[in-house]
């Protein structure tokens, strides 16, 4: 069953729509329905078989492709050299992307922290590997910074219900200061010079939080806030 007016797909027995609060106006069940509100079978269990063979295949082409860079580098130049940086690219987009498929539900609490790891490892390969000194200053903390603020996103959409669009409006402010702590991280290890564009940034993302935090006091705005983007 589907509410009226915005469409949300509701619950048995509710008496309004918990988007828009619109009344719900049951249509009369037929009496040959009634009789029967449960299937009389168990639902088949889904086969997993294709799946996990197409997921086997992009593994072993990612394998093959890699250990062929891998190859050739070692032939052609004595030494990993940029065939390490391909190969653990390979390793981090099926991490991305095939991994959380091999799960019947993907937990972003679980495989979240998991991606921003690789991530982290791989961008500290290449800083060893081109002899860099990046990494610590520059990369660590704008990674980690990342982590934090996607993991305290998805889990207040996921578990909180109460003064969420407080929350969102503080989170998309605190985007906004994070980039300013990206370009302080930039400036000390690459020695550019600071607010060249992280004030932009602070501005507009400032300027939404503070609508966001505004209109989670006023119940009209809010609700359009919540038919609209559905949060």
């Amino acid at each position: 069953m589907y509410c009226v007016y915005c469409g949300v797909r509701l619950q048995d027995g509710v008496p309004e729509c918990p988007l828009c609060h619109t009344k719900v106006t049951a249509a009369p069940v037929p009496e040959h329905l009634k009789e029967s509100s449960y299937p009389d079978r168990y639902p088949r269990a889904e086969k997993q078989s294709g799946k996990i063979l197409a997921l086997g295949l992009v593994t072993v082409i990612l394998v093959a492709a890699a250990l062929g860079c891998l190859i050739f580098c070692l032939k052609s130049t004595g030494k990993v050299g940029w065939s390490g940086i391909a190969a653990l690219g390979m390793v981090l987009g099926w991490v991305w992307t095939i991994l959380p498929m091999l799960f019947r539900r993907w937990r972003p609490m679980i495989f979240l922290p998991i991606d921003f790891a690789c991530l982290g490892g791989y961008l500290l390969y290449i800083c060893v590997n081109t002899g860099g000194n990046w990494f610590l200053s520059f990369a660590f903390p704008v990674t980690g910074i990342a982590a934090i603020l996607t993991l305290a996103g998805v889990a207040m959409m996921r578990y909180i219900v109460q003064g969420r669009l407080r929350l969102m409006s503080l989170l998309v402010i605190a985007i906004g200061l994070s980039f300013m702590l990206v370009e302080f991280f930039q400036h000390i290890t690459f020695g550019t010079p600071m607010f060249v564009w992280s004030l932009y940034c602070v501005s507009v993302f400032c300027l939404i939080g503070l609508f966001l935090f505004i209109a989670s006091f006023i119940p009209p705005l809010r609700a359009a806030l919540r038919r609209t983007f559905f949060y």
